[in-house]
């Protein structure tokens, strides 16, 4: 894992989620790309060029906002870019590649219902990278104890696994498989692809309607500090993918989510 991307959002998350990512990467080795995007339409006639002046201050913006934390040497690269977050990232992902997105989540209140934001909602819905949220005020600590949800064994893409198995092998990591017999389930959903046997340090068989009540079911038992679930467009949390803000009533972790590129 060589790069890794922190889009930053708000003074105060963005702080958090960055000194996590930090901690994070300096365990692993790996470079962070601090990202900002943004806008600027110019009127015709405008003599000052609305979009330098713009650059200038995200670029301030974010050297300020690594300043704020404790770099551990780490390598940190600032990244302003003109356009949206979605093809901002697409474009860097082709230039520099991309390894692994660590965001914040929104607040941990009961009184704030949003527990991913538009920005991180729509990353997770329209990109194809793996994301790393962070609920915020998260502190850092390795992660030791892992809980990965699942309906079906069957993962046919060879790097889908690659940012968990980096995880697992990097801080020795327990990983405890939760497969959820969903509705019309098939004997070979029940298989675990070889690479998924290669990580299990347990495995639970649950049947519910949902993965995602299966992780409601056995998230206690396991008190992972990590919760590891595949991206998909019609699976896991599936009324989640019509919208990019998701709600806490939908879904709600208190530890930090891993969620994996698709199998496919």
């Amino acid at each position: 894992m060589q790069n890794i991307l922190v889009p930053i959002g708000s003074t105060e998350s963005a702080q958090n989620s960055l000194q996590y990512a930090i901690d994070f990467a300096s365990e692993i080795d790996a470079k962070i790309l601090v990202f900002r995007a943004y806008s600027a339409q110019t009127k015709a006639g405008t003599i000052i060029n609305i979009d330098d002046i713009i650059a200038r201050e995200t670029n301030l913006y974010l050297r300020t906002i690594v300043n704020s934390v404790d770099r551990k040497n780490v390598d940190v690269k600032l990244i302003a870019a003109k356009g949206s977050v979605i093809d901002s990232v697409e474009a860097i992902d082709h230039d520099l590649g991309i390894d692994l997105i660590i965001v914040g989540a929104k607040s941990n209140s009961i009184k704030e219902e949003i527990f991913l934001g538009k920005t991180v909602g729509s990353l997770v819905k329209k990109t194809n990278l793996p994301i790393l949220t962070v609920p915020e005020g998260y502190k850092y600590s390795p992660v030791k104890n892992i809980l990965m949800a699942f309906k079906s064994g069957i993962v046919k893409s060879k790097t889908a696994l690659k940012p968990l198995q980096i995880i697992m092998n990097k801080f020795d990591s327990e990983v405890n498989l939760l497969l959820v017999k969903t509705t019309n389930y098939t004997d070979e959903d029940l298989v675990l692809n070889k690479d998924l046997e290669a990580l299990k340090s347990s495995l639970t068989i649950t049947e519910k309607a949902t993965t995602f009540q299966g992780v409601l079911e056995h998230f206690q038992k396991h008190q992972p500090d990590l919760l590891c679930v595949f991206r998909r467009k019609r699976g896991f949390f599936q009324k989640l993918w019509e919208k990019n803000t998701i709600l806490k009533e939908e879904f709600h972790s208190s530890v930090p989510l891993l969620i994996l590129k698709g199998k496919n």
